[in-house]
């Protein structure tokens, strides 16, 4: 097995380092390519879905975007400790209709000492916004060094 550093224990930028490899991987949309950074067993919570292993992730992740269009993710690091991390998102995409939400949400994250996500568990509500009221605006895929964060959007 292969390491993805970078490893725990994390400190305030390997944690950041950490968040921002998991948004890129999540703003790829590879359900593939995201699943790699859980275990093999890896256990989630998502919203109301109970998922284990990296195939029911992978299932998962192609289900989310065949409904989630257009989606464009930023994560924070809310706070670390040892192989812990919590993060806060938001993410906008628009539904086959049409219209637009702005998901917000809180992950627990817990890795191995090979640097895999083991858990998460995430609690996210949507809210509808309009199209004028966006805020991620980036091409599709990873977002922008220059693009502000969370906190510089003020959300």
């Amino acid at each position: 097995m292969s390491d993805r550093p970078p490893l725990p224990p994390f400190n305030a930028e390997t944690a950041a380092e950490k968040a921002r490899a998991a948004e890129d991987a999540w703003n790829s949309r590879d359900p593939e390519r995201v699943a790699l950074g859980y275990t093999e067993k890896s256990v989630w919570r998502n919203r109301v879905e109970f998922l284990v292993g990296r195939g029911e992730i992978v299932a998962f992740l192609k289900r989310k975007w065949a409904r989630e269009l257009d989606y464009r993710l930023i994560k924070e690091v809310w706070t670390f400790a040892g192989s812990r991390i919590a993060v806060r998102f938001a993410y906008e995409w628009h539904d086959d209709s049409g219209h637009w939400f702005r998901s917000y949400g809180n992950e627990n994250w817990e890795f191995d000492e090979h640097g895999l996500n083991r858990r998460r568990i995430a609690s996210i509500n949507d809210l509808p916004i309009l199209e004028a009221d966006r805020k991620f605006r980036w091409p599709l895929g990873r977002r922008p060094d220059e693009h502000p964060g969370l906190s510089e959007l003020e959300l």
